[in-house]
């Protein structure tokens, strides 16, 4: 499985109903509320075999409530 990070800025007032959409989809591992120009870090598992760009274009950018993503590709756990 490979891990990765996806950064997402929302739609003003719409972090919280953009990560219930997240939980609800049962997407990700984890997902935290951020100070910053973020408002959500939303961790991911994938297999290897699957293509993370196609991943995040189809099953978050879809979500409603969001306007931009930065997707943090992981190699390592230490």
């Amino acid at each position: 499985m490979r891990a990765f990070f996806v950064q997402i800025k929302c739609e003003l007032g719409k972090a919280y109903d953009v990560a219930t959409a997240i939980a609800d989809a049962e997407i990700a591992s984890e997902i935290y509320s951020t100070a910053g120009g973020f408002d959500l870090l939303v961790k991911f598992y994938l297999d290897e075999a699957e293509d993370v760009g196609r991943f995040v274009a189809e099953k978050i950018q879809t979500i409603a409530g969001i306007r931009d993503t930065y997707t943090i590709i992981t190699f390592r756990a230490f």
